[in-house]
């Protein structure tokens, strides 16, 4: 069970959410036998989001990025620079935009309990978020509706008791140290989007327990938005679609060809459809 945990975030330019995310990280109640250490990449940021979090809070590590790193590059050297730091039990993964309940904590014990109690083993734990206004769940865990070899999905609405599921978001995510040391951490063809995707799907298949916490575990609203440009112009429909930010072609495809190999066809059809007819997917979505 947890005794040691590094605690990894990354930033660019979003100070007052960086800052509130962590107010409720240091507000959250932790086991007197919990040992937390902290590792933000400040990547780039020019809203001195690195200095304003020294300021305060002092005991959390500041790692500079070189303001190209996007959130899975962050991430990534969030990690590394734990791992140079000790030998943890697990990792818990934040988005620095993510406002967090006072016992979210406790919730993802509570699922590694049930897991150790159930599998012998420990795995992935999401914890489920919500957005303020309309009450709706925006980020946890989703499971693939046409089976393993279907990119298709839906998300899992959180109950009372943990629930499995193929893919989690890192927003709240608790990761073993066992699955590190078996899958390894995020793959580096990924700069941004499906990197947790890609990473709790490896974990499932590698045998490990993929489950969302009970009920909720914090506040945050879905900025996913439509998944393809409306831009009336062409050369900005394109550049979304390439964007890491955006469509992400080519991690999206490199994606599909790890997990959904027979689907890649489609999945292309499907981006090139987005970029080229995008008026068709407003329509289909209003």
């Amino acid at each position: 069970m947890m005794r040691t945990i590094a605690v990894l975030l990354t930033c660019h330019n979003r100070k007052q959410k960086t800052l509130q995310c962590l107010q409720t990280l240091f507000k959250a109640d932790v086991p007197e036998n919990l040992e937390m250490d902290f590792f933000l990449v400040d990547d780039g940021c020019t809203d001195g989001t690195g200095k304003a979090v020294t300021n305060i809070y002092p005991e959390i590590n500041i790692v500079l990025g070189n303001g190209n790193l996007f959130w899975a590059g962050g991430m990534r050297l969030a990690f590394n620079e734990a791992k140079k730091n000790k030998d943890y039990d697990g990792y818990l993964l934040l988005n620095d935009d993510v406002e967090l309940t006072k016992d979210f904590l406790l919730k993802i014990i509570k699922t590694q309990e049930y897991c150790f109690k159930k599998y012998n083993k420990g795995g992935l734990y999401s914890g489920s978020t919500k957005e303020r206004r309309s009450g709706k769940i925006s980020y946890g865990g989703n499971v693939l509706t046409k089976g393993i070899n279907s990119p298709s999905y839906k998300l899992v609405q959180p109950s009372e008791t943990p629930q499995p599921c193929h893919l989690t978001n890192a927003n709240v995510l608790y990761v073993e140290k066992e699955v590190i040391d078996t899958i390894g951490f995020f793959d580096e063809n990924f700069s941004h989007a499906f990197a947790d995707y890609d990473f709790s799907l490896r974990a499932f298949k590698a045998g490990f327990p993929v489950y969302i916490t009970p009920g909720y575990c914090g506040y945050c609203k879905d900025d996913h938005g439509n998944n393809w440009s409306s831009s009336r112009k062409l050369k900005n429909r394109i550049a979304y679609l390439k964007s890491p930010t955006g469509l992400a072609y080519k991690e999206y495809l490199y994606y599909g060809r790890n997990h959904f190999p027979k689907q890649v066809p489609k999945m292309f059809v499907k981006l090139w459809a987005k970029t080229l007819f995008p008026g068709l997917w407003d329509l289909k979505n209003k």
